[in-house]
Parts: structure tokens; C-alpha cells; sequence
């Protein structure tokens, strides 16, 4: 395998807000304005700001998790985002050291993954460039940046963005106070403060990417204003190749089985967040991906022998999906024949009952699980998750397989069951959760959206794409040999 040597960087920040999103999106757009071929990532689980990239890239961003991946998946990943580009830009999740509770890496490296960017940083060799808001203070910048630039060894801050700069004499004093402190960064210049570089949001992270109108006039704008302020030559000279690509398999398994050998997925606005490393994988195992959109009232295909509901805001499109009768007469109709059907998040509350929304209007859904979803509450569920399966023979693979992913959601449960439970489920930090999802014959599902295998016990895969990966995958029109779990 080419151990590809493409340079690359984290953008990183102290803090969650600090103007990291606004950098990278400007960096990716000014790049691929010059031709420059640049490929990105996103740090942890986060759908949305990967959407973004896309968006300023024109190229398919990847989500890089030290938590939930495995390092061969880290390593695989990490090559495929050096093929065809001359730079990889990744933006990091929240502060720079903050990851995951339970055992994680202290100030020394030593212990568990916790999905940071300090983490990801320090297994990849790849550089941070250090973007701080300095709304409000002068010289206290520099103190920050001397005490993240030394906090944790392996962990290079090779560059600094000074963000929300007031005026000449505020840059100048904040060039010379950090020069001065941590004479090995580099200062790559300071954003002026700027309304028109805020993106709107909502209750999940930023208003999707596909849904803001005046999202390539934004872009363009961060572009100029990075060409503008930021010495863009010197950042790329700070890039490095990743030092983990000697990981990578040569015949690498999927991050998640394929469901089955035709697989229908969802995907639009209300489905969207669904993981491309993960379709891939699918792909590459030999299975087909057929896409088709729930609110454009499509179903899956007749011929599908499964169907993937991804997560996103089916909340915000209840009335419009429970009077898409096409839409949810194919899904009882795969159901009926068999058909390996996997809703998460948002999808396994399309496979429910019913949900309610903000105002206490109900909404009837597919009726395929025994769910009552409401989002009159709007409690936040959110964290890493380490999961069990509880019952075998299904497209998720045998029983006790395993798999890491992460939940991130407002919907309270009114009523789930009775039925079969689906996982049972662990925190971050191995605190038991008990049992969660839903499984009624070849109809499953739950809040967890799934990233990777687990990193411990049984590998767990159906016996179809993956099994045949030492002689290529399965063909074009090949079954999967899966047998379906029969109604109960």
C-alpha cells in the first residue's frame, strides 16, 4: 500500500466558538479557489460541520474519532484523505484537550483514547494551529497559547490565528506579547471582528449546510478574508504527512457490516447524517447503495433487501413525512418481505409509532417499532457510547458484536416496547446505561448512531459483503446468503 506523504494540520481552539469552523471553511474555499487540491476532515462525530467543508471544498469530508475508531480505521482514513490532494485540513471538536471522560490521555500522553483533538493530534503527528478569540484581552492571549503549546507532550502547536481583532494596535500588541512567550508557533495572522462571518444555527450545531441560501456568499467572503489576513503560504508550510498511515490495512473491513446486497438509504434534509467512510465501506464490500428521499415521498426500492434511515430532522419534517404515503407504504412493504430495515436516531423514530413535536402535535410514523418519540420536553441525550448486541443473525452480525458510536439528541421517550432490545449499552467512561433500541423481526433500531466495530470483543459481522472480502466482495447482483430473522 502507498504510504501516501500528503501534508496536513488540525485547526484546533481553546474553547468551542472560538472561530475554528470560520477559519477552516475559508481555508478550504480560498485553497480550492486556487486549484490547490484539498481534502478535509472533522474531528469526532459532528455531521453537520462536515457538510460545511464539503460545501467549501466541492470534496467529501471524512470524520476522524480516536474514541470510537479503531487505529486501523484511523490509519485507513488517514491515507484515503492523502489520495489526489496536496494539503489536508482538519478542524478540531470543542476545545483542544477536551475528549471524552474516563481514562484519558493526561499532560504526559499516556493513556486511553478520548477522542480529542489533542489525541488525534499526538497519534498523527499532524500539526495544530491554534485559533484564539481575543475579544477582550491583550497580553492574557499569550499566557493561553504558552500554556497550551506546553501542556501535553506530542502535541505540536505549530501556528497561531489571533480571532475578532479590534484594530491595528490590538494586533500588534497581541503579535508581540505571543512571539515573546512562545517563540516556537508562529503568528499566521488575525481575523478582524465581522458579523457577516457568522453562520446561523439550531438545536443540534449549525443550520445544515444544504438549507442555507446564502451559504456560498459566506464562503466567499471567508475566502477573501483569509486571503486577506492570514498567510496562507506559511500555513502550508507548517503541514506534515501523518505519521499513522503504516496502520492502515490492506484489506480493510468496513466500519459497519452491509446491511444487505441492495441497500436503500435515505438521504435528505430530514436523513442526513449518515457517515461517508461508513457508505464507502459498504460499497467497497461489494454492496450497492441506492439512495432515495423520504420527503420527496420515494421509497425504497422493491428490489432493496435492505433499508438505512439514517439520523437528522425528521422532527422538523413530521407533518410532511407522516403524508408521504408512498414513502411509508414501501417501508411496511420491505418490511413485509423480509427486508433488513435500520433506522438510527431520527430514523428509528420514523420507524415508530409516532412523534410528537415542540408544540404537542402528534405525528404518525411507519408503525414498524413499538416507539413513542416527543420533543415537547427538548431534553438533551449526548455522549459516547459503547454498545452489545443483544441478538444474532441480523445485518449487524452475530451475537455480543460489538461497536462504538455516539448519541446526540432532543426526543424524550413517551413509550418504547414491548419487544426485543437491541444493545445494551455503556458510557464513555464504561458506566453501565442498560438495554436500548428496538428490534421486531428484520426492523431495528436506536438512538445510538454507529461509528466503527468495537475495539474489544467479538468482531461480529453478517455473513454477507464482508465475509467474501478475501476474494474481492460480492458481485453485482450476488445474494448475500443472510438468513432473515423471522417475525415474531
Amino acid at each position: 500500500m502507498d504510504k501516501a506523504r500528503t501534508p496536513g494540520l488540525i485547526i484546533a481552539a481553546p474553547a468551542s466558538a472560538c472561530g475554528k469552523t470560520l477559519l477552516t471553511l475559508g481555508l478550504l474555499r480560498h485553497l480550492t479557489g486556487r486549484g490547490i487540491a484539498t481534502s478535509s476532515f472533522k474531528v469526532g462525530p459532528d455531521y453537520i460541520d462536515a457538510a460545511f467543508h464539503s460545501a467549501a471544498s466541492g470534496r467529501e469530508c471524512i470524520n476522524l474519532d480516536g474514541w470510537a475508531m479503531r487505529p486501523a480505521t484511523l490509519a485507513r482514513l488517514a491515507v484515503q484523505l492523502a489520495r489526489d490532494s496536496a494539503l489536508i485540513v482538519g478542524e478540531g471538536v470543542m476545545g483542544l484537550f477536551d475528549g471524552a471522560p474516563g481514562p484519558a490521555a493526561g499532560p504526559d500522553g499516556e493513556g486511553a483514547p478520548d477522542g480529542s483533538t489533542a489525541d488525534l493530534a499526538a497519534r498523527t503527528g499532524w500539526p495544530v494551529i491554534l485559533v484564539i478569540d481575543v475579544k477582550g484581552q491583550g497580553a492574557s492571549a499569550a499566557a493561553v497559547l504558552q500554556g497550551f503549546a506546553g501542556f501535553r507532550q506530542g502535541v505540536t502547536i505549530a501556528g497561531v490565528v489571533f480571532n475578532r481583532v479590534a484594530s491595528e494596535r490590538h494586533r500588534k500588541l497581541l503579535t508581540e506579547s505571543c512571539e515573546a512567550a512562545a517563540a516556537g508557533v508562529r503568528v499566521l495572522g488575525s481575523l478582524p471582528h465581522d458579523e457577516a462571518l457568522a453562520l446561523p444555527s439550531r438545536h443540534l450545531g449549525l443550520v445544515q449546510a444544504r438549507e442555507n441560501a446564502g451559504l456560498d456568499a459566506f464562503l466567499d467572503h471567508a475566502a477573501k478574508t483569509i486571503a486577506r489576513h492570514i498567510d496562507v503560504e506559511a500555513l502550508n508550510d507548517l503541514a506534515r504527512p501523518a505519521r499513522i498511515a503504516a496502520l492502515a490495512e490492506d484489506a480493510p473491513v468496513p466500519l459497519l457490516p452491509p446491511l444487505g446486497q441492495r441497500i436503500a438509504i435515505a438521504r435528505d434534509i430530514a436523513f442526513a447524517f449518515a457517515y461517508p467512510a461508513v457508505i464507502d465501506g459498504w460499497r467497497t464490500a461489494g454492496a450497492e447503495v441506492r439512495p432515495f428521499s423520504p420527503l420527496a415521498d420515494e421509497g425504497p426500492g422493491e428490489d432493496a433487501d435492505a433499508v438505512y434511515l439514517p439520523g437528522g430532522y425528521p422532527e422538523l419534517h413530521a407533518p410532511r413525512l407522516a403524508a408521504n404515503g408512498r414513502f411509508m407504504a414501501g417501508l411496511r412493504r420491505a418490511a413485509a418481505r423480509g427486508a433488513a430495515i435500520y433506522g438510527e436516531c431520527g430514523g428509528y423514530m420514523v420507524l415508530g409509532a409516532g412523534i410528537e413535536d415542540a408544540d404537542g402535535g402528534r405525528h404518525e410514523m411507519a408503525g414498524l417499532l413499538a416507539l413513542e418519540t416527543s420533543f415537547a420536553l427538548g431534553k438533551l441525550h449526548l455522549g459516547y457510547r459503547d454498545v452489545r448486541l443483544l441478538g444474532g443473525g441480523g445485518p449487524l452480525g452475530a451475537k455480543d458484536a460489538r461497536f462504538r458510536g455516539h448519541e446526540f439528541h432532543y426526543a424524550s421517550v413517551i413509550s418504547e416496547g414491548p419487544g426485543e432490545s437491541l444493545f445494551a449499552a455503556t458510557d464513555a467512561t464504561g458506566r453501565p446505561l442498560g438495554e436500548t433500541g428496538l428490534r421486531a423481526g428484520t426492523v431495528m433500531g436506536s438512538f445510538i448512531h454507529l461509528i466503527d466495530r468495537g475495539l474489544n470483543g467479538p468482531a461480529g459481522h453478517s455473513p454477507s459483503a464482508i465475509d467474501r472480502r478475501g476474494q474481492g466482495g460480492l458481485k453485482s447482483g450476488q445474494k448475500t446468503g443472510r438468513s432473515p430473522v423471522k417475525d415474531r
